[in-house]
């Protein structure tokens, strides 16, 4: 699928140093999401874990230091040359959710935090579907996202000028979605967003490829 992310990559691109100043230690008070991330380097068992949506690196820099090989692939390249610059223990690759970069079944865990919250409704079907192909038969999912119904259009951000859609999702769409791309769904968490976070209430989806 042909997608023209064109919007998302340069607001990313606009915003990168901000966000790595702001976001950048944002797990030292994600205790939710660290405990996740340990279930992804225990199920990945030694082999690579993609971080998908990487931004400046941070997840990746985290998984790399707790002993995962990590590919970390992002649409901005201005956020791919700050995670390499900040985190070389793992590598970095310039990338779309609808066209990842890499083999068929390269990894064998991947996460996707807050990524597809940039996707067109009709865009999140081919995205599961390519990180189903670059997971190994088994390999292991961790995705969230903010719960609701709604589109935030951002045309400012920190003081950028910027051109963003935030789609908010139900969890019931996107395991119909993961069903169909061939996961199962192992486990659901949602939780309310923390004081230094936007107040959005979260979601969280673990699931595996079925084959």
């Amino acid at each position: 699928m042909v997608a023209d992310h064109t919007r998302v990559r340069g607001s990313y691109d606009t915003v990168a140093e901000e966000y790595l100043v702001r976001i950048g230690d944002e797990l030292e008070h994600k205790p939710v999401d660290r405990a996740l991330l340990w279930v992804v380097v225990a199920e990945a068992a030694g082999g690579v874990v993609a971080d998908l949506g990487c931004g400046p690196g941070h997840v990746a820099g985290w998984l790399a230091g707790h002993g995962a090989e990590v590919v970390g692939i992002d649409l901005s390249p201005r956020m791919v040359e700050l995670a390499r610059r900040e985190h070389p223990k793992a590598a970095f690759r310039t990338g779309d959710l609808l066209d990842l970069p890499a083999e068929d079944g390269e990894f064998a865990a991947a996460v996707a935090l807050y990524s597809v919250i940039h996707l067109e409704p009709g865009e999140l079907a081919p995205a599961f579907a390519e990180m189903r192909r670059v997971l190994r038969p088994g390999g292991f999912l961790l995705l969230s996202f903010h719960l609701g119904t709604e589109v935030r259009r951002l045309d400012e951000w920190w003081g950028h000028q910027v051109d963003v859609d935030f789609h908010f999702l139900q969890t019931d769409a996107v395991v119909a979605h993961l069903t169909a791309a061939g996961f199962a769904v192992e486990a659901r968490l949602e939780r309310e967003g923390l004081p230094e976070e936007a107040p959005t209430r979260r979601g969280y989806l673990l699931a595996r490829r079925t084959d």
